[in-house]
């Protein structure tokens, strides 16, 4: 208490010090003090009520017990009063034993005196209940059944009582009442009959249904009755306990298992959709009857039989073994498809089992799968194993029609934007289509699985496609007149490439989950990338050879640049061509025949010397030649068709042209088939090198080339100013120039170079390549090279006497 009080007064001062802090504070000492008084009357009116309140709980606890107290002694002495009772009873008990036993003999005789009318009227019982059976009174047969048991069962009882070993007086009572069990064994075959045809009965007659359903319920009270008293006894009647409950469910799921199986009407041989049929009428029977069991058999049944689940699952236990029986066979791929449509999407979809009517009575997703996963696995490999081989022979005839079409003496057909093109990518991908829409009903992973595999067989594919399209390429190089649209049909397979990036683009948006790349779909781009490029090839090389062998050749008139106006091609009895080209004047604006050119057969073109590469840099394209015109004329005609070539494969085309343009001109010059003999034939050589390099500029920016336009036209232009120079002393500095521009340039371009330019000493040669050797400008491969694939000849030692020979001679 002291060390309270102490702590209270160390609080009060505290508080205390805390509101006089400062001198204004002083004068609110009273008002302070009279609330500190308010609060403590407040303190001490609560712990007066407080304390009150125990004492009135403590005073109301005793007074209770006070009187429970009381109770209980009242109640012992009324256990001792009864106590006293019962031991005076016991001997009257004893007393009335032979009461009880006369009591219980009186019983006995009676239930013999009540028994025996059905004793004697069991014959007449017998009867009377086959004719009800018969009469499908199946109610009433049954109370007489039961009257005629209970005859028996008690006779038996009362036997087994008086003497169980006594077996031949048991044998005279099962003999009598023999037919008994046959009216009972008739009865039940009525009762399963019903429940058997318990989906017509319970829309025709329910209360059929009905009576059948209570009758087996009494039954099965009986049973449980009889197995009771064995418990006590160790008696029991003959054929009990019947179970015709139990019986019931057995001939309820056989009817469901005969009901489903009965469902196949046709047979492969007899119809190629006999699975379609088949799996439909099952969806149907099975939907139908399930809403009928909703609607109308539960009612039947007593509410604890739990009547539409257990339907439920005896539906689709009978549908997963039909099904498991049908996935056994040998399934063709798309009755496989159709068998795994139905199983993981159709059945539990709103169709069947997911049926808006049925939903509320059960939950599909904790049904058991309708096929285990193995079987599921097992099919889809197969279907796979079936689609490989199936889309491995789709696509080798569809190849083997397009090369058909390769052959045609008609254009291909153009697309809305005037591409030619041929149906292959159209039918290639809409087998694909067709496919994977058919697995997309299946499963998702496996319309993912499907994808991999038609990209899969698109690269074999791909390849072969390129296979092809080279060795369509070598049978025209064996007679270039035919096919006769051959650069046509070369256009639309390049053109197919392009179609097939965008369909295979197509189909993984549209049937992929996934963004990440497969593994097919770098080889597809690299195969389809390298076809494209062949193609270019083959059409280049198809100019080229025009070009080298003089196929394009009868000039008529001086060439001007101009625009295209009109472009004739007529056939000659004779297989030949005559191409008439008639173009807008540059200069005047008026039209006139640009060129006309006469197309001969092979044979002739062997004999042919005219050729227009041929005719670069040598004394006749010196003196005067029309050999970059017609270059020029040739390659603009061939490009009006490749513009029927898609991007990017056209821009790419356009620009390998002008790089292989220059790079035969600048071959040209490396062969050195001219060495100029003085500085004006120098001067007028390089002016006309300028000029021709300006017509494939001029004629490359029309063509839209591309950027390197400029700079590999300029390289003729900058080999030019090394010829034009007058001045021998700057040679070294136009050839560094040269070769700061391009430094893919080698030694023998060099020397190459100032071997046609015809005034380089020995010396000055050697100072030059030497000087350039030790300040040799590094290539960082940045640009394409020009130079690089330009080989110099070498000149051999029949070429050096022949040479020296005529010099003698000269």
């Amino acid at each position: 208490m002291e060390e309270t009080s102490r702590e209270a007064v160390a609080t009060a001062v505290q508080r205390v010090a805390g509101m006089l802090q400062r001198s204004d504070q002083l004068d609110k000492v009273e008002q302070y003090r009279r609330r500190e008084a308010r609060k403590k009357a407040s303190v001490e009116a609560r712990l007066k009520a407080a304390i009150q309140s125990q004492l009135d709980g403590v005073r109301t606890g005793l007074t209770q017990l006070h009187s429970a107290l009381l109770d209980v002694k009242d109640i012992q002495g009324s256990l001792a009063d009864v106590s006293k009772d019962w031991r005076q009873s016991i001997n009257t008990i004893e007393n009335l034993k032979d009461v009880k036993d006369a009591v219980v003999q009186h019983s006995q005789l009676a239930s013999a005196v009540e028994n025996l009318k059905n004793i004697f009227s069991v014959p007449q019982i017998v009867s009377g209940t086959k004719l009800l059976i018969e009469q499908a009174e199946l109610l009433q047969a049954h109370r007489k059944l039961m009257e005629l048991e209970c005859s028996r069962d008690d006779l038996m009882y009362e036997q087994y009582r008086m003497d169980s070993k006594n077996t031949s007086d048991m044998n005279l009572i099962s003999i009598y009442f023999e037919d008994v069990q046959e009216l009972s064994d008739e009865l039940a075959k009525q009762l399963w009959m019903v429940l058997q045809r318990s989906m017509g009965t319970v829309r025709r007659d329910p209360t059929m249904l009905v009576s059948v359903v209570r009758i087996i319920e009494r039954e099965e009270k009986i049973d449980r009755r009889m197995v009771d008293r064995k418990k006590q006894t160790g008696f029991i009647p003959p054929g009990r306990p019947k179970r015709w409950k139990d019986k019931m469910f057995e001939v309820l799921e056989g009817t469901v298992s005969t009901r489903i199986e009965g469902t196949q009407s046709v047979t492969r041989e007899a119809d190629k959709m006999w699975l379609v049929r088949l799996l439909e009428i099952t969806r149907k029977y099975v939907l139908d009857d399930l809403i009928i069991v909703k609607n109308l058999m539960v009612q039947c049944f007593p509410q604890h039989y739990n009547t539409f689940n257990r339907f439920f699952t005896l539906y689709h236990n009978a549908v997963s073994t039909r099904v498991t029986e049908l996935a056994s066979e040998d399934l063709e791929a798309n009755e496989i498809v159709s068998m795994l449509t139905w199983v993981l999407n159709t059945y539990k979809s709103a169709e069947m089992m997911g049926h808006p009517e049925l939903f509320s009575e059960c939950d599909i997703n904790q049904m058991e799968p309708l096929l285990p996963q193995d079987v599921v696995d097992d099919l889809l490999s197969k279907y796979v194993k079936t689609f490989t081989s199936n889309i491995t022979g789709w696509l080798r005839k569809a190849l083997e029609t397009d090369k058909k079409d390769w052959q045609k003496e008609t254009e291909p057909e153009a697309d809305q934007d005037g591409y030619y093109q041929t149906t292959l990518p159209a039918i290639v991908f809409q087998m694909f289509e067709q496919n994977l829409q058919v697995a997309a009903q299946i499963d998702g992973d496996f319309k993912e699985q499907v994808l991999k595999l038609c990209l899969k067989q698109m690269n074999t594919f791909l390849i072969r496609y390129r296979e092809e399209a080279v060795t369509y390429k070598e049978e025209h190089l064996r007679d270039r007149q035919l096919p006769q649209c051959y650069v046509q049909y070369m256009i639309a397979i390049i053109n197919n490439c392009q179609t097939f990036k965008e369909s295979i683009n197509s189909l993984k948006r549209k049937y992929s989950q996934s963004s990440e790349p497969t593994d097919s779909d770098a080889a597809i781009e690299k195969t389809l990338n390298e076809v494209a490029k062949e193609g270019c090839q083959f059409l280049l090389d198809e100019v080229f050879l025009d070009l080298e062998r003089g196929r394009r050749m009868q000039m008529n008139g001086a060439l001007c640049r101009g625009s295209l106006l009109t472009r004739r091609v007529a056939w000659g009895e004779d297989g030949g061509v005559h191409l008439h080209v008639l173009m807008n004047c540059g200069d005047c604006g008026k039209p006139r025949i640009y060129y006309e050119a006469k197309y001969q057969g092979s044979k002739v073109k062997k004999h042919n010397k005219n050729h227009h590469l041929n005719e670069l840099l040598t004394r006749k394209w010196v003196t005067g030649s029309h050999a970059v015109d017609t270059i020029c004329v040739t390659v603009e005609d061939y490009f009006n068709d490749f513009n029927k070539i898609k991007k990017p494969f056209n821009q790419e085309m356009t620009s390998e042209a002008l790089r292989r343009v220059v790079v035969e001109y600048i071959k040209a010059v490396m062969q050195k088939r001219i060495t100029f003999k003085n500085a004006d034939e120098r001067r007028e050589g390089a002016e006309r090198m300028i000029k021709e390099a300006d017509q494939f500029k001029f004629l490359f920016r029309k063509l839209a080339a591309g950027e390197d336009t400029d700079r590999l036209c300029g390289a003729i232009a900058a080999i030019a100013e090394v010829f034009k120079l007058t001045d021998p002393t700057l040679l070294f500095l136009e050839v560094t120039t040269l070769v700061s521009k391009y430094p893919d340039i080698r030694e023998e371009h060099i020397q190459a170079l100032l071997a046609v330019r015809g005034d380089a000493s020995r010396e000055m040669r050697q100072m030059i390549i030497g000087t350039l050797s030790e300040n040799k400008v590094s290539y960082s491969g940045l640009t394409q090279p020009i130079f690089k694939d330009i080989t110099v000849p070498t000149m051999t030692m029949t070429t050096m006497t022949s040479m020296a020979t005529a010099k003698l001679l000269k």
